[in-house]
């Protein structure tokens, strides 16, 4: 090869490699936002779409009770990936991702911010953080599944009966009410109630909750802790708490029985335990793992 040739060959290999260097790099593609999430006891006709396990689906014909997969009937038309047109967010590593979380709750309050729960979850490092990756995610759809139903999806940031505002003091505790009689209403995620459970969990957090109960319906931060305080801490009306039902597989049926075991479960209030149930088994789609035995109470 002559010494022009290799000179011209060179400087064509430079040149190659200099313009691939300045072509911008494709960015990234992500899934799509994800449809409305696949309810059971919805109807769905050809055309309609719906979210489960992560993907959207379409409906070719009508059906009502099948849930999406590429088996069954043949009527769901699997659509691809879903979860946002931007990446997604885990911050610490949680297992709902912000996408996921705003699939949801649709509809929430812009009080609870997913913001506000990520940077809750440093008061407690083992919910939804202890065992496998399923159960990890069982816990999770487990914890805001309750929160849903008491807060009517993140809707509502304090107990709407405000002729029960005045019944949450416990007057026998020598701390009394210094807020006032009427300052512990429900408030929050978990919907926190009565002196002495804003005394005990402003303990526990480190916030001075008796004497400013109002931080839990104005901080979301705040307001998440607290959920996570009885979620972790608290028995209620159970005999494990909540956490522990989920992480030592004791079921869903017995994070109820720990929130309001003693006006629902039993055949108390069965309509207000499946609608929990309800909340459950969407949520643990969405994340796409299954929701476990002992549903219910």
């Amino acid at each position: 090869m002559s010494l022009r040739r290799i000179i011209a060959t060179l400087a064509s290999a430079v040149s190659a490699i200099g313009l691939a260097a300045l072509l911008p790099l494709a960015p990234p593609a992500y899934a799509a936002s994800c449809a409305a999430p696949y309810a059971a006891s919805a109807v769905y006709t050809g055309g309609m779409t719906a979210s489960y396990g992560g993907h959207n689906w379409s409906a070719k014909w009508w059906t009502q009770g099948e849930a999406p997969s590429t088996g069954g009937s043949g009527v769901w038309a699997d659509q691809g990936d879903c979860g946002g047109s931007t990446p997604p967010t885990n911050p610490g590593g949680f297992v709902v991702s912000e996408a996921q979380f705003n699939q949801m709750f649709p509809n929430r309050n812009s009080f609870y911010t997913y913001a506000g729960l990520t940077a809750a979850l440093s008061a407690y490092p083992g919910f939804a953080n202890t065992g496998s990756d399923t159960g990890k995610k069982q816990e999770a759809a487990a914890f805001l599944a309750n929160v849903s139903h008491e807060t009517g999806g993140l809707v509502h940031i304090v107990e709407q009966n405000t002729a029960n505002y005045p019944h949450y003091c416990d007057t026998t505790q020598p701390y009394g009410c210094p807020a006032g009689q009427a300052a512990y209403y429900g408030r929050g995620p978990i919907q926190l109630s009565w002196n002495f459970n804003y005394k005990a969990a402003g303990d526990a957090l480190g916030i001075d909750l008796l004497h400013n109960p109002n931080l839990v319906q104005t901080d979301a931060a705040v307001a998440w802790k607290t959920g996570l305080w009885y979620w972790n801490t608290q028995n209620g009306p159970g005999t494990m708490t909540a956490h522990n039902a989920m992480v030592n597989s004791a079921g869903f049926g017995q994070t109820i029985r720990s929130i309001n075991g003693s006006l629902e479960c039993d055949g108390k209030n069965p309509a207000q335990v499946q609608s929990r149930i309800n909340s459950y088994q969407s949520f643990t789609s969405i994340l796409g793992v299954p929701t476990g035995s002992n549903l219910s109470c």
